[in-house]
């Protein structure tokens, strides 16, 4: 941990995605605590108004104020994020350890199951378990967390594969330790390194499957906040009120982006390959 940070340290590109993802959830849990509004009261008298001293943001066409609602969205975003994934990361992580260490017909059905859904693109397979399940927060996360189980799947399966082959396995397995102890306890440990690059870069694919179900209508529902559904409401706004638009897609794309750099960097750290 002291080496990645040092060199953290010294990747200015990485410095900026993890002071990017520290904002992002600062103001995701701490910055509802200080919104100047609540995010569901309507201001009939104040509807689309642009950004003054009052509405940082502006106002919507219900008079709601935009910052609150961009903040709370944020939160809803982070918190539907961190548990899909927290989904697809277990889940793939046992089925992936489970197929790369045994292989043989479990590695066989456990791998078709995962071909099946990668044969769905993400949306479309989010979309279909929200429908058949219902459209609501709950759903909303199982299906992202199932959409997210193939990748962990395949991340975790061919570093087990790779690692099972080394000499300190072999070696475990000859004098006798138990096949689970030498799951926990020597293979797991070494396969972390993709497995958490894997759950940053996810984190952002999670955040952005969310915006994209809630802009269709089938992921958070009104009068709850969310990016997405901001966004759908503010299509028929565009052209006088393009502040309804900006800021929600502006959080959207600085979120995404800020991951993706710590996604990038963690992978450079924690890949042997490229350590001096």
């Amino acid at each position: 941990m002291k080496e990645i940070i040092n060199r953290l340290k010294q990747d200015k590109v990485g410095l900026v995605g993890v002071i990017g993802v520290a904002l992002v959830i600062f103001i995701g849990f701490i910055g509802p605590f200080l919104s100047p509004h609540d995010p569901t009261e309507m201001y009939k008298s104040h509807t689309l108004e642009g950004p003054s001293a009052a509405h940082w943001f502006g106002t919507d066409e219900f008079g709601r104020d935009i910052f609150s609602r961009v903040i709370e969205g944020a939160k809803v975003s982070l918190y539907v994020g961190l548990i899909s994934v927290g989904i697809g990361a277990t889940l793939g992580f046992v089925f992936g350890l489970v197929s790369g260490f045994f292989q043989g017909w479990v590695d066989h059905l456990i791998m078709r199951i995962m071909d099946i859904l990668f044969a769905f693109p993400d949306i479309l397979l989010a979309l279909t378990i929200v429908a058949v399940l219902g459209p609501n927060l709950r759903n909303t996360m199982i299906a992202i967390g199932i959409v997210f189980t193939p990748v962990f799947t395949r991340t975790v399966r061919a570093a087990v594969i790779s690692v099972k082959e080394m000499e300190f396995i072999t070696s475990a397995a000859a004098i006798g330790v138990k096949t689970h102890k030498v799951i926990l306890r020597h293979v797991s440990p070494n396969i972390l390194a993709p497995f958490i690059v894997q759950i940053t870069l996810a984190l952002s694919g999670a955040i952005l499957t969310e915006a994209a179900l809630s802009f269709l209508g089938l992921g958070i529902q009104p009068p709850d906040p969310s990016w997405g559904s901001m966004l759908n409401a503010s299509r028929q706004y565009m052209e006088i009120a393009p502040w309804i638009a900006i800021f929600p897609a502006l959080f959207i794309i600085v979120t995404i982006f800020c991951f993706n750099l710590l996604g990038d960097s963690l992978r450079d750290l924690l890949d042997p390959k490229l350590k001096s």
